[in-house]
């Protein structure tokens, strides 16, 4: 049986299917979010939030922006996760996010 993967990445702002969509995180009273945006949508966001940053102090940051990024859910490390897909024949792309079906086949293989 031969099976195709398809994955789609989804700007949250607008819904629609971004090939270059990033999971960007950021934090307000104590509390962080996530969002997956597309380059037009990330420009809008930083534009939004550009006089509340000037205007803001900076506290530094909790975890270097890399290593959050790097690790999936479960601490899983995508960058392995994304190689055993590849090696496995899986489509998977080099940048964004890795989707559960893979994450799920990668769990069960480890």
């Amino acid at each position: 049986m031969a099976q195709k993967i398809v994955t789609l990445y989804i700007d949250d702002l607008t819904g629609e299917e971004a090939e270059e969509a990033a999971t960007h995180t950021f934090s307000i009273d104590g509390v962080t979010y996530e969002i997956d945006l597309g380059p037009d949508s990330y420009e809008q966001m930083l534009e939004a939030f550009g006089p509340f940053v000037k205007a803001a102090r900076k506290t530094g940051r909790t975890k270097a922006r890399g290593a959050r990024q790097a690790k999936a859910a479960g601490g899983e490390d995508t960058a392995k996760i994304r190689a055993w897909a590849k090696e496995q024949g899986y489509d998977v792309s080099n940048r964004g996010r890795v989707s559960a079906e893979i994450r799920e086949a990668y769990a069960k293989g480890h």
